[in-house]
This record gives C-alpha cells, sequence and structure tokens, in this order.
C-alpha cells in the first residue's frame, strides 16, 4: 500500500513538473521575439482551467500550453486581466454589473480577449 502512494506521488510530482516546464517556456511571436509578460501563475491557472474544460491527457496539456502562448502573443497580459475582470464583473447582479454589460468600451475589450482566444483555439486546438 505505501509503495503505491509513493508511485501516485512521483507519478503527481513528475506531471506537475512537466506542467511547469511547459509554462515556463516563453511564447514566440511572429518575429520570434519572446512575449512572457503573463506571469507563470496566470500561465498555469490557464492551462488547469482549459485542462479542466477539455480533458486531462498529456495531448490536451500540449493544447492548452499553445494556447496560452498564443494569446499571451496576440494580447498583452494588461489587456488580459482587464477583459477578465470585466467578464467575471458582468456575472454579478445590480447596477454596478450593469454598469460592466451596457458599455461599448467594456464590449470592445472583451471582443479583443474572444478574437485572441478564438485564434489560439485555431491554431491550436
Amino acid at each position: 500500500m505505501m509503495a503505491r502512494r509513493v508511485d501516485f506521488a512521483a507519478g503527481a510530482f513528475a506531471a506537475l513538473a512537466i506542467v511547469v516546464g511547459v509554462l515556463v517556456s516563453p511564447a514566440r511571436a511572429g518575429e520570434g521575439d519572446p512575449v512572457n509578460d503573463y506571469p507563470t501563475e496566470a500561465r498555469a491557472d490557464y492551462v488547469f482551467a482549459c485542462m479542466a474544460a477539455n480533458g486531462q491527457t498529456r495531448e490536451v496539456l500540449h493544447r492548452c500550453a499553445c494556447s496560452v502562448d498564443v494569446l499571451a502573443s496576440i494580447l498583452p497580459y494588461d489587456k488580459y486581466v482587464e477583459a477578465e475582470t470585466i467578464l467575471s464583473m458582468r456575472q454579478g447582479v445590480g447596477q454596478q454589473a450593469n454598469a460592466f454589460r451596457n458599455t461599448a468600451r467594456f464590449d470592445d475589450m472583451v471582443a479583443d480577449l474572444r478574437r485572441a482566444q478564438a485564434e489560439a483555439e485555431i491554431r491550436c486546438f
């Protein structure tokens, strides 16, 4: 019984090391310049959420890591955070949430994120 726990822990650690290794690698823009203004934690959050939605396989890990790299090459991190914040605020109720739903500027910011996500899906999935 104890050997199985050690094997599982070693396997889990190895999987985590692979995820971190993939996430720490900088994405490459069209010019070959590194695009790495997304913190590792943000990349990891993205990949974990992507894998939760698409499956927990090695292939999905690769596709999700590719997706966040493409997203980072298109949309600067600060714009990503702004759009994600707007989407989060839109889920609320009341007058404040309506302000985030009914503002054209916010619609444009979310649209930029959606376009970058669509491009990432086309390239990686």
